[in-house]
């Protein structure tokens, strides 16, 4: 039985052929110095890409029920250089790589596009190792928690937050988002929120969940401030 590599503890996942996650690991800088037919991750990068978007665009599909321009907004913030690099530090991966020695001297460590390539890379080391269920079982924790942060700290608009800045503008009145209806089955729920100005409603926003229904309502009364198209 093969000593589990310190990454699989980090991530959860075993590998059944190590060989992907050798190749996750290995930046073109190391592999160009070997001088050898050593694989760097590069292939994998273009592959995991690809496994990271699908992944990404059927989870806010089915949990964000928005218009087509704001689910790539959505996407584009979740799996842009930025959070992918942050979600390879939650990992460490960086201490990891297998670096040339110019990358090495130089940081390569810590640069935000190393990271973010060899995160994506690691996603298709799972999903040619353990299949797509595997692969969506890595990447949404990472997905979940940002969104739980807040959509305003992705390159999101969160109408919640533009209608309570407006509305603080006069400390006397009160918003308040209120379900009314919840219905359909486990997996195809829809949720129906009124937003409330005092006991006024000044919109009614439909969602797949609570949270996208209340974002709704929020644009609804947005609109009719005129202050959203």
């Amino acid at each position: 039985m093969r000593e589990c590599h310190p990454l699989e503890e980090l991530i959860r996942y075993e590998f059944q052929d190590q060989k992907y996650l050798d190749i996750a690991l290995t930046h073109s800088s190391y592999a160009n110095e070997r001088k050898g037919h050593l694989s760097n991750n590069e292939r994998q990068e273009f592959l995991g890409d690809s496994v990271l978007s699908i992944v990404v665009s059927d989870y806010l599909f089915h949990q964000f029920n928005v218009p087509e321009g704001e689910l790539t907004k959505l996407r584009a913030a979740l799996v842009c250089e930025k959070s992918l690099s942050s979600f390879a530090d939650q990992i460490h991966l960086g201490q990891f790589l297998k670096l040339g020695k110019g990358e090495e001297l130089t940081g390569g460590r810590t640069r935000p596009s190393i990271l973010a390539d060899a995160f994506e890379a690691l996603i298709a080391a799972i999903y040619l190792d353990g299949g797509i269920d595997r692969a969506r079982q890595f990447v949404l924790p990472f997905v979940q928690h940002t969104l739980e942060e807040g959509e305003d700290h992705l390159e999101f608009r969160d109408y919640k937050t533009m209608l309570q800045e407006i509305i603080q503008k006069n400390p006397e009145e009160k918003l308040t988002y209120v379900l009314v209806e919840e219905s359909g089955p486990a997996h195809d729920k829809k949720f129906v929120v009124e937003v409330r100005l005092n006991s006024n409603v000044i919109g009614v926003g439909v969602g797949r969940n609570k949270k996208a229904a209340e974002q709704m309502s929020a644009k609804e009364a947005l609109k009719l401030m005129g202050e959203c198209k």
